[in-house]
């Protein structure tokens, strides 16, 4: 093959196919997958409109990646018993009791039948830090741009493999403890997913100490450039920004450092001080503006910023075009909003689901979802075919929502199982839920992939 033709190649490597879910959020972390209509009505008991239901063991909260004909998840299977997972609206800050030996494992299926082609064991051993009993042992998602696949499990390690689950390369970062910093004993388990792009590996690590976010040969594993940060614990996945004619941004969210860094170097390019304290939920993109929000403590805004932002920003005085918009409360706390068209999405952890004008931030409604029944939350991050929006419940249920600036509910689903707490994956028209205990393919068995 002549040169030019290798170059090519390695070029559209590096963009997901319009039918993947490359990594947490999918295709530029949007939650969108808009090739086909996603799946209205199922019934796993009767198996109408479900694929297959493949048991997945042991216990983790990643959400399934696609590429081609393959399915990714991680787990952390324990030695002795079963983890505990304690779903529900609920304020105990505590960590769980189960340190005994676990075995992080990533998972391989095939796309059409749900059948395991491979697993395997990256890691055996005691955990090094502790977990939330709303968490896991395997909470972050893989990332993969169709050779590589790269699972983060936070003090347990950063692993590649390859696409038949031969290990290429790992790393250790040693203890990254990640917990409510008022009291850092109580440990919530890390969940902040790798990304690549291009030729990198970009992993975010705030945590207890030594806050850091790096930019890694995805060939090696090595440090291409780190840059500490200084903040608490987070809980939210880089995304990257690129733009035509413009440098490649890694955006980020957080309670002391919000912000912006080159994609190439690692320079800082604008930051933002403040927000909720417990940051969780994914940068997005749109309409020339960088969405970021989060929700907790005193604080629950969401920011409208401008992708041409520099500098320190403070939306309390910033009347340039820094911050095109923002609200002080209304935010997420753990969902990722979802951005269809000029709309914007933003769901409570309790169901409240509110939609917003994304170019003004005018509220066009807020609703709860749920009516009667409380107590479950909704911690999965929404996804969407471009028509409807799909919100998983703690308790097994899917609402889906017309994706308009009027509130309508077009149809409630159950899932089967007592929990949903992974971020669902959405293409070529079918919907990727993972339960406690199962991942299950929704919708019209997908053509055939290469």
């Amino acid at each position: 093959m002549k040169p030019a033709h290798w170059i090519l190649l390695l070029v559209f490597a590096n963009f997901a196919r319009g039918t993947d879910w490359p990594s947490y959020r999918g295709p530029q972390s949007s939650g969108m997958a808009v090739e086909a209509p996603g799946p209205t009505q199922w019934n796993l008991e009767a198996g109408t409109h479900v694929q297959w239901a493949t048991p997945i063991p042991g216990l983790g909260l990643s959400s399934p990646v696609i590429w081609g004909d393959r399915v990714f998840v991680t787990t952390a299977v324990a030695e002795e018993g079963k983890a505990e997972l304690k779903v529900g609206l609920y304020g105990d800050i505590k960590s769980a009791d189960d340190n005994g030996p676990q075995s992080w494992q990533v998972i391989c299926l095939e796309r059409k039948t749900g059948k395991v082609l491979w697993s395997k064991e990256v890691r055996q051993g005691i955990p090094k830090s502790k977990r939330h009993t709303k968490s896991s042992h395997a909470n972050s998602t893989v990332a993969t741009d169709g050779r590589h696949v790269v699972a983060f499990f936070g003090s347990e390690g950063l692993y590649c493999l390859d696409f038949n689950g031969e290990l290429l390369w790992s790393r250790s970062f040693g203890a990254l403890h990640t917990g409510y910093f008022k009291m850092p004993s109580a440990q919530w388990g890390f969940a902040s997913s790798p990304v690549i792009h291009r030729d990198r590996v970009i992993v975010q690590c705030d945590v207890l100490k030594d806050s850091f976010i790096a930019s890694l040969d995805l060939k090696s594993g090595e440090d291409v450039w780190r840059v500490s940060r200084k903040e608490v614990p987070t809980w939210s996945t880089p995304a990257i920004l690129e733009r035509p004619n413009n440098p490649a941004q890694i955006v980020v969210n957080g309670f002391k450092h919000i912000g912006a860094y080159d994609f190439l170097t690692g320079k800082e390019i604008w930051k933002l001080e403040g927000g909720g304290d417990i940051p969780v939920p994914t940068p997005i993109f749109g309409h020339g503006l960088i969405y970021i929000t989060n929700a907790h403590g005193k604080m629950s805004p969401i920011y409208a910023i401008s992708m041409e932002a520099k500098g320190a920003l403070n939306p309390e005085d910033d009347a340039s075009s820094n911050v095109a918009w923002w609200t002080r409360r209304g935010g997420n706390y753990m969902q990722t909003p979802i951005l269809v068209g000029d709309l914007l999405f933003a769901c409570s952890d309790s169901g409240v689901l509110s939609c917003f004008d994304a170019k003004t931030g005018e509220r066009h409604f807020k609703k709860r979802l749920r009516s009667g029944k409380s107590g479950f939350g909704f911690t999965a991050s929404p996804v969407s075919d471009g028509k409807k929006l799909y919100f998983c419940t703690e308790d097994g249920r899917v609402f889906i929502v017309a994706a308009e600036k009027e509130f309508r509910v077009i149809a409630e689903n159950t899932l089967g199982d007592t929990s949903c707490m992974a971020s669902p994956a959405l293409a070529d028209g079918s919907l990727y839920v993972r339960t406690r205990d199962r991942l299950i393919a929704i919708g019209s068995p997908p053509a055939n992939k290469q």
